[in-house]
């Protein structure tokens, strides 16, 4: 997901986004304890989009504020 698309979307759409995203990451760094995960730029990825998602609400909180 862009981070202009993310900005369209409600908090409460991003909020339920990052609980799916912290599953995806955690599957991620399971499979890579394991060596089963073939693509480990999927981990930082994750996290990024974590990050982002995170600071898209923080923007929406500041500006109905």
């Amino acid at each position: 997901m862009k981070l202009s698309e993310m900005r369209e979307k409600t908090v409460e759409e991003l909020q339920s986004a990052i609980i799916d995203w912290k599953k995806q990451l955690h599957d991620c760094k399971m499979q890579l304890a394991t060596h089963k995960l073939e693509n480990t730029a999927l981990v930082s990825k994750t996290k990024r989009l974590i990050a982002q998602a995170k600071t898209v609400i923080k923007e929406k909180e500041v500006q109905n504020a």
